[in-house]
C-alpha cells in the first residue's frame, strides 16, 4: 500500500479513536450524575460552609491576629481545597478500585479499548468537577460574600493547578494500593482529617504555633492554602508552596504508576 493511501486511512482512525474515549467519558459522566454523591461532597458541601462561615458576623471582622484578614478570608482558600479534597481521596479512587475489582479493567484489556482510557475518562470528568467546585466556591465569595477579588489572577490558576495535580496523584495512589471499594474510604478518611487540619479547617494557619505551621508549609493542602492566600491577598506566591505541590504531583503520580494493577 503507498504512503499516500496510509495517509489517507489514519485521520479516520484517530477520529475513531476519539469518538471512542468521547463516549466513554460521557459514560463515566453519566455515572456521576445518577450517583451525585462525589458532586455534592465537592461542591454542595464547600459551598453550604461558604454560606455559613460568611453569615456568621465575627467571622466577618478584620482581626489583628489574623493579619488584619478577616475569618472568612482565611477560609476561602481553606473551602476551596475541602473540595478538592473530598473529590480526590473519595471520587477519583472509588470508581477505579471498583471496576478493578469486578474485573472490568480486566475485561478491557481483551478489547481494542485499552484500560487506560476507562482511567483517563475518570479523570476529565473529575477534573471538571474540580474546576467547576474551584470557580463556584471562588466567584461565590466574590460576588455574594464581599471578598477581595485575586490580586493575582494567574497565580490563583497555577496555585489551583498545581493543587489539583497533586490531590489527583494522591487519588491515583489510593486507587493503586486500595484492594477493595470498601477500603477506598477507610483510607481516605484517615488521610482527611490530618490533611484538613494542616489546611486550617479547625484551626486557622495564621494562628497555629511555629512547629506546627511549619509542617502545614509542606502538606499538600498547608501548600496549597498558603499559595491560594498569597494570590489573593498579596499577589503572585512564592515559589515554596509552588514547589511543594509539584513536588507531590510528581512522586504521587510515580507511585500511583509504580503500583498501580489492572487486576
Amino acid at each position: 500500500m503507498s504512503s499516500l493511501s496510509l495517509s489517507l486511512t489514519r485521520p479516520p482512525a484517530r477520529a475513531a479513536r476519539r469518538t471512542a474515549f468521547g463516549q466513554i467519558v460521557r459514560n463515566e459522566a453519566r455515572l456521576v450524575r445518577r450517583q451525585p454523591t462525589n458532586m455534592i461532597g465537592s461542591i454542595g458541601l464547600p459551598v453550604v460552609l461558604m454560606i455559613i462561615f460568611g453569615e456568621v458576623p465575627t467571622l466577618n471582622r478584620p482581626a489583628t491576629e489574623l493579619g488584619g484578614l478577616t475569618g472568612f478570608d482565611t477560609y476561602v482558600p481553606v473551602i476551596m481545597v475541602l473540595g478538592l479534597t473530598m473529590l480526590t481521596l473519595l471520587g477519583l479512587p472509588g470508581p477505579l478500585v471498583s471496576y478493578r475489582e469486578l474485573g472490568i479493567l480486566r475485561r478491557l484489556s481483551t478489547t481494542p479499548v485499552p484500560p487506560s482510557w476507562l482511567l483517563a475518562a475518570q479523570v476529565v470528568v473529575q477534573l471538571c468537577i474540580a474546576l467547576a467546585s474551584l470557580v463556584i466556591v471562588n466567584t461565590m465569595s466574590v460576588a455574594a460574600f464581599g471578598a477581595p477579588v485575586p490580586k493575582s489572577l494567574g497565580g490563583l490558576a497555577l496555585s489551583c493547578l498545581l493543587a489539583i495535580g497533586g490531590l489527583f496523584a494522591l487519588g491515583l495512589l489510593i486507587a493503586a494500593v486500595a484492594p477493595t471499594a470498601s477500603s477506598v474510604n477507610a483510607i481516605g478518611r484517615l488521610a482527611l482529617i490530618p490533611l484538613l487540619f494542616f489546611a486550617g479547617l479547625w484551626l486557622p494557619r495564621a494562628l497555629m504555633p511555629a512547629v506546627l505551621l511549619d509542617i502545614s508549609n509542606y502538606t499538600p493542602l498547608g501548600a496549597a492554602v498558603e499559595a491560594i492566600q498569597d494570590s489573593v491577598q498579596t499577589g503572585f506566591p512564592p515559589a515554596t508552596p509552588l514547589l511543594v505541590l509539584a513536588g507531590y504531583t510528581l512522586v504521587f503520580a510515580f507511585l500511583a504508576r509504580r503500583f498501580f494493577r489492572w487486576e
